[in-house]
Order: structure tokens, then sequence, then C-alpha cells
């Protein structure tokens, strides 16, 4: 039994969650939407091109669940992601799960999106196993923190190494499925790297490297 770990947005969901649940918030009336998703997409610009410090864009889109329970956002995550979610995840994605379940593979889903929205999608594709950003909570409701390593660029090795150890299980023969260029770090610790819908920096050190490119719709 090997691993395959995938990536979550823009490899499993064509979308990313964190900026879909941003205009949630929006439209739930937790910000005013036009400045906050302006200043969101700036982030996300920052991150496609590899320059994000994923601690200012946390500490900016977790502000406004600050004093929030966990519950109360988990009450409205689900059918968010039932409705917003649900009819984005690649077919391809599920499908490439199965295939590796059919073998016997553990499959494990690692996002630089918080655990908050990656636990129930993965939840929604049938996957238990979940490595994301932790989000702090200090008595009983969301400080707007994180804390322990952020699974981003670097963090993604540190986190996944702590979770074989913990697990007991091993990179042999693992493959691992991504779009990004963050996510390079990762891609060069397995056996099988496989890029979806690569952004250019990726989709050239793939075809430099050999590694299987694919086409998600």
């Amino acid at each position: 039994m090997a691993l395959a770990i995938f990536d979550l947005d823009e490899t499993l969901i064509h979308g990313d969650c964190a900026t879909l649940w941003s205009a949630q918030m929006g439209r739930l009336g937790w910000v005013d939407p036009e400045p906050f998703m302006q200043r969101n997409n700036e982030l996300m610009d920052a991150y496609a091109r590899g320059e994000l410090a994923m601690e200012e864009f946390m500490a900016f889109t977790l502000e406004p669940m600050a004093g929030r329970t966990p519950e109360e956002v988990e009450y409205l995550v689900e059918p968010w992601v039932e409705d917003v979610i649900e009819p984005i995840i690649f077919s391809e994605g599920t499908r490439t799960i199965a295939e590796h379940r059919a073998k016997g593979d553990r499959i494990l889903i690692i996002s630089a999106s918080g655990t908050h929205l990656v636990k129930p999608i993965a939840a929604r594709i049938g996957v238990q196993d979940v490595l994301g950003i932790e989000l702090q909570v200090t008595h009983g409701v969301y400080s707007g923190q994180t804390e322990g390593v952020l699974t981003y660029r670097e963090g993604k090795v540190t986190r996944l190494k702590q979770w074989l150890h913990d697990e007991g299980e091993t990179l042999e023969g693992a493959s691992f499925y991504s779009d990004s260029r963050n996510d390079l770090p990762l891609l060069l610790q397995v056996a099988y790297p496989h890029v979806i819908n690569p952004d250019p920096t990726l989709l050239a050190h793939a075809e430099q490297a050999g590694w299987p490119i694919h086409r998600w719709s």
C-alpha cells in the first residue's frame, strides 16, 4: 500500500475554496464584500506568483471568523460545500482517487487552506485523511489566528513528515498531484509526481523533468 497525496484547490476542485468562502462571508454579511474580495484577490495573485506570505492571507481571511464558535462555522460551511463546492469537483480527480483506492493505496489531501474548509470538502469527496492549516480556538471560539506549521510550500513537507511519523507511513511509492508551483517542494519528495492543469512555472518544470501532465476539466 502506497500513499496517494492530493492538493485540493485547483487540483481536486476547479477553484480556490478559501476565496469562495471569502465570497460566502460577504453573502453572510460578515464582511463588506467589494473591498474584502479586492484584497483577497490581490493576495491570491501573489500566491499565483509564488510571492504570498501565507500568514498574511490567513490573518486577513480569518479575522471575520474571530469570536465565532467552530460549531457555528461548521453549520454554515456544510450547506456551502454542497451548493458551491460539489458542482466544481473534478470528476477526473474522484476517478483517480478511486483508481488508487482500488490498488489499496491510502489517500491523503494536503492543502494550504484552513481545515474548517478542507475537512468537510474532503469528506464530501470521501477522503478522511487531511492535512491543512489549523485554526486556533481560544475559550471555545476562533481567535482569528492559526497554530502550528502552515501547510504551505516547505510547510507541507514538514507537516507531511510529522504525519508519516505519527501514522507509521512512508513515502515509498508515493504519488502527489498538484497544480501549483508552490507545491514543488513536495512534488520533489515523491516517487510519482503528477501535475494537474499546471501554472506556467510548474508546467515548465514538469516538461523538463518528464512528469505526467494532466488536463482535468
